[in-house]
């Protein structure tokens, strides 16, 4: 993968694009259902951030019957991994991240357990 670092940078620089790619980081794959509870955004505002995201070549995505499920693309660069990691592990104790974690562990009817509703 050739990923340019403007348009790696330019999708994190919003704050939503970031806690996405924070949660996806830390939790590999997440439901979009998922990502709307953490986040506590709208379904269409989630949906059209992931949508940059995988047009940015930043994540890959996968039905399940209804839902779709997204990851962080694992042909990134090594670069971009790294910079994702270090975001992660500079985050981890700081808000909106520690408050979007606290809300998808809250959440039931998680894709585990036959997903959301």
């Amino acid at each position: 993968m050739n990923l340019e670092p403007e348009r790696f940078f330019s999708a994190m620089a919003n704050e939503i694009r970031l806690r996405l790619l924070l949660l996806l980081q830390a939790e590999g794959e997440l439901c979009v259902c998922e990502l709307t509870g953490a986040l506590g955004l709208s379904q269409p505002m989630i949906s059209r951030h992931l949508a940059l995201l995988r047009e940015s070549s930043l994540l890959v995505a996968r039905r399940q019957g209804t839902w779709m499920y997204y990851r962080i693309d694992p042909e990134l660069p090594a670069w971009a991994q790294a910079v994702l990691q270090a975001a992660l592990e500079g985050n981890r104790r700081r808000k909106p991240f520690t408050v979007d974690r606290k809300r998808l562990a809250g959440m039931s009817g998680r894709p585990a357990a036959g997903c959301c509703a």
